[in-house]
């Protein structure tokens, strides 16, 4: 019962240890765990550029509302068990260009979304004060 515990204790230790691992058995750095922009906007285009296919799914209606969070959360996961990444800092790399055109282009989606309700705001209320 001793030597139960003791296993027990080394899966909990490396469950919750920098590597953990996948199906594969390919091993996912503690580093590359994040949320990951390229992947929550790109999501289609961003999973057949890194060879994994899960963000396919988004072309599921409805479900897509719930799979893009899934995508940006575990993309860089399902990037590094998919690729052929030497080391960390050159996956980093990599996924820093997605990073930052998906924050981009989120960015620029909340603007022209805060845009558009001012001005559907501004010609209703121009459209009710006109008509009294």
């Amino acid at each position: 019962m001793g030597s139960e515990m003791c296993i027990r204790d080394s899966h909990i230790t490396s469950y919750r240890g920098n590597l953990i691992m996948n199906e594969n058995g390919k091993t996912v750095p503690e580093e590359i765990r994040g949320w990951n922009w390229g992947a929550f906007i790109y999501n289609i285009f961003w999973g057949i550029g890194n060879k994994t296919y899960l963000p396919l799914l988004c072309l599921i209606p409805v479900f897509n509302l719930v799979w893009i969070f899934v995508c940006g959360f575990k993309g860089n996961e399902w990037a590094w068990q998919k690729g052929d990444y030497q080391d960390v800092d050159t996956f980093k790399a990599v996924q820093a260009t997605w990073n930052r055109a998906g924050l981009v282009q989120f960015i620029i989606a909340v603007i022209l979304g805060v845009l558009y309700v001012f001005f559907f705001v501004t010609m209703l209320s121009t459209l009710i004060n006109n008509s009294y």
